[in-house]
Formats: structure tokens, sequence, C-alpha cells
């Protein structure tokens, strides 16, 4: 980050051309803010999950931090999303950068979830089936066996958790936010947040959003709470949300 002007930096809509890269840096940060890379033989799983349905199903969308100084290394991620990419919203990148941080959220949490069982997962479900998550599946021989990460994934993409009901109650919005750790401490998460929460309050008529975090993540739960997230009451532990007239830019 020393070569990079902070300045520089800039958020713009997240877009499908995007997909590479949000799985890249959901994989990166996925272990608790760690690099999750050493958990995974199927590195692109995480970001099948938790990153890039969100720029390719309805009742959801986000913005993306860019750096435009450095080269974009999503081409150097294998990310399995194969699905059609929306080249006529600025596709080939002319921001010629790279996208090191994204704030990704479902406006209508519900009808997302619907669209992920049905345009979504069952991709995923033929290309990782349950079978090889056996020690005793014959892919293992041809191939290195998952980890135990791929396989906690690989039966969340057939059995997938839902949004409690205290969550939905709060709010039918939900975010994920996710910043290359060199990025980090520049102000530009709250930056995030903010452009997020003036989309889904002037666009979307919303008040209110929530999110879940990893409970061993205690960074990050010291920065929601200064940003005025409070937990959700009766929602598990690492749900919280924010009442939009509480953000503060």
């Amino acid at each position: 980050m020393s070569s990079t002007n902070p300045s520089q930096l800039f958020i713009r809509p997240a877009r499908r051309s995007d997909s590479g890269a949000l799985s890249r840096i959901c994989l990166l940060t996925g272990d608790a803010g760690a690099s999750a890379e050493d958990l995974h033989t199927f590195r692109e799983l995480i970001g099948v999950m938790y990153a890039e349905p969100y720029v390719h199903l309805p009742f959801a969308g986000g913005f993306v931090l860019v750096d435009p100084s450095k080269k974009s290394l999503a081409n150097n991620f294998e990310s399995n999303d194969n699905h059609d990419v929306d080249e006529g919203k600025g596709g080939k990148d002319e921001d010629e950068g790279s996208v090191v941080g994204y704030i990704l959220s479902a406006f209508d949490t519900i009808q997302f979830e619907k669209a992920m069982e049905e345009e979504w997962l069952p991709k995923y479900r033929s290309q990782y089936p349950l079978s090889i998550t056996s020690p005793d599946s014959p892919s293992h021989a041809s191939s290195p066996p998952p980890k135990d990460a791929d396989i906690r994934f690989i039966k969340t993409i057939h059995d997938p958790h839902h949004a409690h009901p205290a969550a939905l109650a709060y709010s039918p919005a939900h975010m994920h936010i996710d910043i290359l750790a060199e990025y980090q401490r520049l102000g530009y998460g709250k930056k995030l947040i903010g452009v997020l929460v003036k989309w889904l309050k002037d666009e979307k008529g919303l008040d209110r959003m929530w999110l879940g975090m990893d409970t061993r993540n205690v960074g990050a739960r010291r920065f929601y709470e200064k940003l005025g997230f409070r937990e959700i009451v009766g929602a598990p532990l690492g749900v919280v949300g924010i009442e939009f007239q509480d953000w503060k830019d």
C-alpha cells in the first residue's frame, strides 16, 4: 500500500464482471478477517455462498472499492461462476484498476434466499455433490480431498442456512463487507457502509439493515459498535443491526 495514494481509491457500483474479484477477496478475508486460503481445497466455495450471488441474483446489489494504481488480479483467481457476464455495464474495466474491497446487500433477504435456491445453488449442488464429502469418495483418488472447511460449505450448499426470524423482523436487508488487509484502517469501511445506507434508504425505502459477523473477529465487533450497530433482540450472537437515523457520515 505504500505505493498507493489512499485518496486515489474510489467506490463504484458492483457488477457481474466483478465476480472473480469478489470471490478472491472473500477468500482472503474469510477466516475471521484473515486469509482462508489454507483452509480450503476448493477455494471458490466461500465466494460462491457469500459474495458472487449478490452481483448475479435479483433483490441484491452492492459497491466495490477500487485501487486504480493496481492491475486487476481477478483473472488470476478461478471463480466457479459461469453465468453470463454483463459486459454492457462496464464489463471490461474502464477503471483499469483492481477491486480491493466490497460491500454487498440483499434488500429483500427472503426473496434473495428464494433466488439462491432456485437460480444459483442447483449448479453448485451438481458440481459439488454431497458424495465428495465422504472419505471413501472415488473422486479423492484423482484429486485432493476436501478439507473440513470445504465439507462444511458443500453441506451448506445442499442445506443452506436461512436468516433468523428476529433479523428479518428487524429489517429485510442484510449486508456483507470485506476489504483486503492492506486497505483497511483508511476509512473506506465506513465510506462503503455510508454509500450502502444511502442506496437502501433513498432507492429502496428502507430504514434499517443487519449483518452477521464471525464472533471470533473482535476487531470487527469494535468497528461496528463504533459506527452504531447494536445487537438485535432475539437474534443469534453476532447478528447486529443499525437504524439509518443513527448513521453519521
